[in-house]
């Protein structure tokens, strides 16, 4: 399992409500979602996200509310995965429950910069930065979290089996 993309890197403490304003969530249309993904931090993040992308973030990132919008809008908006150097442990659940993937590795967190082009290979926990010639290394998904992410969320992982 493997995915390459440009970084949009941000900081530390990136809460729930700047991934997804609480004004937006009248909705649970993932595309609706999607379309306000980071827009208080990041204005055009939703017009120049392109499939693949990977988001970077600092320290405690997904912080706050326990809401499921949140990754579901960083997932929906074509983004493939987030590092950053921890994760709030409430976003961090419901990121692998809806499929987004996730990796904690303060290295990358810290080296890689916005506009980076970036390739992860999930079995080996492995960041490559293409544009920096550096790698960095993360713990490797298990199996089953490898799984969920391939099935596009549990649900459909517990269905697939």
């Amino acid at each position: 399992m493997n995915t390459k993309g440009y970084v949009h890197k941000y900081g530390d403490n990136v809460d729930t409500d700047v991934i997804i304003p609480a004004r937006y969530l009248n909705t649970s249309d993932a595309k609706e979602l999607a379309s306000h993904c980071m827009e208080d931090i990041d204005k055009d993040f939703a017009a120049k996200v392109k499939v693949g992308d990977i988001i970077v973030g600092g320290a405690n990132f997904g912080c706050g509310s326990s809401r499921e919008h949140a990754p579901l809008a960083i997932k929906t908006s074509g983004v493939s995965c987030v590092i950053a150097k921890t994760f709030a442990r409430i976003f961090f659940r419901n990121s692998i429950n809806i499929g987004l993937a996730i990796l904690e590795c303060p290295e990358a967190s810290e080296k890689i910069e916005n506009g980076d082009e970036v390739s992860i290979d999930f079995d080996t926990g492995v960041i490559t930065n293409h544009t920096k010639n550096e790698t960095y290394k993360a713990e490797p998904f298990p199996d089953f979290v490898k799984n969920i992410i391939k099935s596009d969320g549990l649900l459909n992982s517990i269905k697939n089996r």
